[in-house]
This record gives C-alpha cells, structure tokens and sequence, in this order.
C-alpha cells in the first residue's frame, strides 16, 4: 500500500466537518491539503483538533482573505505544485468552495482523477458563488459521490453517466453521530452570566444575499431581535464585519451575541434550542439528525430533501422572518424525532473511502470501466 496516495483538498470549517470520517476512513493514505480559505483557529484550528486531523500535511500560502478569482487562482497554481511533487492517484474535493473548485481544476489538469463529495447540489441561482463553483466541479469530476437520490437525478439531467454517479448518503450524518457520542457540551459561557434560557432560538447568519447590503443585514437583524424568545446569535466574522461597517452593531445589541462554537458545542445548542434559523447549508443538514426545527433564511436551496422530510421550512430574507419564527415556536409538537434522516445511514464516508482506493489503484484509462463493472 501506498502512503498518501490519495489527497483530500479542504479550505473551510465544514469541509473538515464533514471530510473528517473520510481521512479517518482512509489513514495513512490521505494526503489533507488545506487551501488557506479559512485558515485561523476559529474557522478551521478548532475543528481540525476536535476530529482528530492535526495539522494538515500542506498549507497553502496566499490564498486567505483574497476575493474570490484571486483565491482559486492562487490555489489552482499551488495545488498544481503539490501535485507535481507527491505520488497521488486521487483527489477527493467536497462541495461548492473555492477550493474545492480549485482542487478539482488542478487534479484535472494533472491528469489525476477527481472524485466529487456532495455532489449535484443545485439551488439553480447564478447569483450565487457556491452554485458555479458546482457547475464546474461537476464539469471535470470523474466520480460524482451524490449523497441523495434527488442529487443523483440533477446529475443525470445534466448528462453526466449513470456509471460515475454513486449514492452515498452524506458524511454530515456520521460527523454529527461522532460530535454527539462525545456527550453534550458545556453551553454556559454563551449566555450572559451563565443562564441558559428554558427556551430560545440559535440563529447563523454569513452568506453574501444577507450580509453583502446594510438593507439586506439590517432587514435580518431587525427580524431576529423580534423572535418571540431569546436569540442567540453566533456570530461569523463575515456577519461581525459587516455590522460594523454598516453601523448596524445596535442591532446585535438586541441578541444574545457570542463567538463561533466548535462542532460538539453547536450540536449541544442546537439541541438545546427550541428552534433554529439560519442561512447555512449544513445545519440544513444537521437538523436532520438532531430532530430540531429550521427556519431557512435563503432565496432558495440546494437542499430541498430537508424541506421535503418536515424538518425545515425555506422563506426568503424579504419575509416576515420573526413571524414565520413565532408560529414555528408556537407549534411545540413537531415529532420531528421519529422522521427518517433523508441524508443517509452513516456509511456515506466508508464508501467514498473505497470508491477512492479503487480509483488510485485502477489505472487512468481505465477507471470509468472499472468503476462501471
């Protein structure tokens, strides 16, 4: 056996969230390369610490904190050098991200073999980066790891062949799993004084539609601070930065306002909470396995098996997000413990472990066959 012959390419807290059990799946074998994207202890050193990752084996330079084609400029020319170095036979990228889109680029180019995680998302918005960033991974990926049925469908409608499309179900479940068996964590320290509300919402708010525009962020924060419970705001930084510059910082005011929480500590709030709203795309995914309720603050989205399965409701940044809040707290009964997660039964990181050792063993011109027989 080879060691670090197949390469995992992650640049972003959820990426190393949810790629976790693949490395571990995979051991020594896995080369995790970290872009930079969000690179500091908040965003990424927690998390690579809590899973058991460690320092990646290579970081890049000059990638964090550029605009977007700066970013995947910069790490497409890295990456090509790190490629051109070691002895991979796979690349694995996950998502929608700057770097995965950089990683798929650049293992293309090399003639390496690409293997998609998450894929045939679609929100089918252009205005959105992560959406292009998609579009393209799936452009060049030689197996797509779709985690849902309906996933494996915009894949297929979109031409890609039935023989490189494997439905896996989505890691988010067994990386949730894993944070749960850790028991709960100690939630205090994000509440003034250290009292926990007998009820109260958790809410997340970073993407561009909610955040890019004072209009936008005042709009949504208005609406937070008129939920009908406390609301603890865990705040991005993207978010923090734009309150300040919009002078919008009164509003956080208004909220139980606290810092990032590491995987174990979220999952012990979200649990705790009565209800969630959020912009992200993986709580989407995660209420799903802790059986909460989830207001989906977006024009759209790439999920719809969470809407679909009763766990989440979609309403757009221009509604009346605080009633549409109010009349989900006001229905106490959402049995949402009984619902079947829609996103697999933890095997997903298993299979995509396999699916990546059978590529770096098959030779290029014959992967498509191999994985086909």
């Amino acid at each position: 056996m080879e060691s670090k012959d197949i390469a995992i390419v992650l640049g972003t807290r959820p990426e190393i969230i949810k790629l976790a059990p693949v490395i571990a799946e995979l051991g020594d074998r896995a080369l995790v390369v970290h872009t930079g994207q969000h690179y500091d202890r908040e965003l990424s050193g927690q998390f690579l610490d809590q899973f058991g990752i460690g320092m990646p084996d290579v970081v890049l330079q000059g990638v964090g904190g550029k605009d977007r084609g700066t970013q995947i400029a910069t790490a497409i020319g890295a990456l090509t050098e790190v490629l051109s170095a070691t002895p991979v036979k796979a690349v694995i990228v996950h998502g929608d991200t700057n770097a995965a889109s950089a990683g798929a680029q650049a293992a293309n180019y090399a003639g390496i073999p690409v293997i998609h995680v998450e894929a045939g998302l679609r929100s089918h918005d252009r205005s959105m980066p992560e959406e292009l960033n998609r579009r393209v991974i799936a452009v060049l990926a030689d197996v797509h790891c779709a985690a849902t049925a309906h996933n494996a469908d915009n894949l297929r409608r979109e031409g890609v062949g039935a023989e490189r499309i494997v439905v896996t179900g989505n890691t988010i479940v067994e990386a949730t799993r894993e944070s749960l068996s850790r028991g709960p964590a100690s939630i205090t320290p994000f509440f003034p004084l250290g009292r926990v509300p007998e009820r109260f919402a958790l809410a997340t708010i970073h993407r561009p539609e909610n955040t890019d525009t004072r209009a936008a962020l005042a709009r949504v924060l208005q609406s937070l601070a008129e939920i009908a419970v406390p609301v603890l705001l865990l705040a991005h930084p993207r978010t923090r930065a734009a309150a300040a510059r919009f002078d919008l910082t009164h509003l956080l005011d208004r909220m139980l306002l606290s810092h990032s929480a590491d995987h174990q500590e979220f999952l012990t709030l979200a649990s705790r909470a009565a209800l969630l709203v959020s912009d992200s795309g993986g709580l989407q995914e995660e209420c799903t396995v802790i059986g909460k309720p989830l207001l989906v603050i977006r024009r759209s989205t790439e999920r719809p098996e969470s809407i679909d399965a009763g766990f989440a409701q979609l309403i757009t940044p221009e509604q009346d997000i605080a009633a549409a809040a109010n009349l989900l707290l006001a229905a106490d009964e959402h049995d949402l413990d009984e619902k079947p997660c829609p996103y697999g039964d933890g095997s997903a990181s298993a299979q995509i472990a396999d699916i990546a050792r059978d590529v770096a063993a098959a030779r290029w011109e014959g992967t498509r066959l191999a994985l086909a027989a």
